[in-house]
């Protein structure tokens, strides 16, 4: 199994500020239409949000009721920790206020990904966290957690709160009978494990459709995980999307 080493790709150290908020837009814009792609984008439940590396208190985010097949870095829109749009003439989907009290939580969270995807909805229902059947899914082994009082279509800070001490120090955690959210040290990372998570979801509901799917033993999915499951891992794998994204649709950048 492939470690990652130290003559790896890392992200970017940017000396100026405006390098650094451009980079995560462009970030941004991609993860979103990368999302609109693989079918992530489910009517205006779809919200990125990432850090501005000056304004720690402000995220920039998607503006509510836009396709995500259109966005551009032109189009995203700058909000306060109360979800007000700083900069730009559009509005937030007022969900975002679950955002910005994880991004309060967790300072060193670049970004916040929430969706209501196929899969992670579907296994949502059963209220229950992933089992490590696949060298994905160790990915989140004991690094996700289930919030289950998600029992009403809520979007205050409250209910922000109590999912941001769900999560605590994870990666990710399940709504239940609801959606998914992940976060990440930098946008890349927090897509990437959004992504990974949608797919692991579907591994498993189709191994149990099947049959009883063998979980692997706990010291095996511990160093899967430190194999598969740090930042540098996840930023890494989305690197390909990125090019790919950029490559067919250049015109985010703008």
């Amino acid at each position: 199994m492939h470690k990652y080493q130290l003559d790896s790709p890392k992200p970017p150290i940017f000396e100026q500020i405006e390098a650094e908020r451009l980079h995560r837009k462009q970030r941004l814009a991609a993860a979103l239409r990368l999302f609109a792609r693989f079918g992530l984008d489910d009517g205006i439940a779809t919200t990125i949000t990432a850090r501005d590396p000056q304004l720690k208190d402000h995220f920039w985010v998607n503006p509510l009721g836009m396709s995500l097949r259109n966005i551009r870095v032109s189009d995203l829109i700058l909000v306060n920790t109360e979800g007000k749009a700083i900069e730009g003439d559009k509005s937030a989907n007022p969900a975002v206020a679950i955002h910005c009290q994880i991004h309060i939580a967790r300072p060193a969270v670049v970004a916040v990904v929430y969706a209501h995807s196929v899969y992670g909805k579907s296994w949502s229902s059963l209220g229950r966290m992933l089992d490590p059947i696949t060298q994905e899914s160790c990915a989140f082994y004991q690094d996700h957690s289930v919030f289950d009082d998600s029992t009403a279509v809520e979007i205050e800070s409250e209910q922000g709160k109590r999912i941001a001490k769900t999560l605590g120090e994870g990666k990710a955690v399940i709504l239940r009978n609801q959606a998914m959210l992940t976060v990440g040290h930098s946008v890349d990372e927090a897509a990437w494990w959004f992504i990974a998570m949608e797919r692991a979801c579907q591994a498993q509901l189709l191994a149990e459709a099947a049959g009883n799917p063998v979980i692997l033993a706990h010291d095996t999915a511990r160093l899967t995980y430190h194999q598969v499951g740090l930042h540098l891992v996840g930023w890494s794998n989305f690197q390909s999307l990125y090019q790919m994204i950029v490559r067919l649709q250049p015109e985010l950048l703008t």
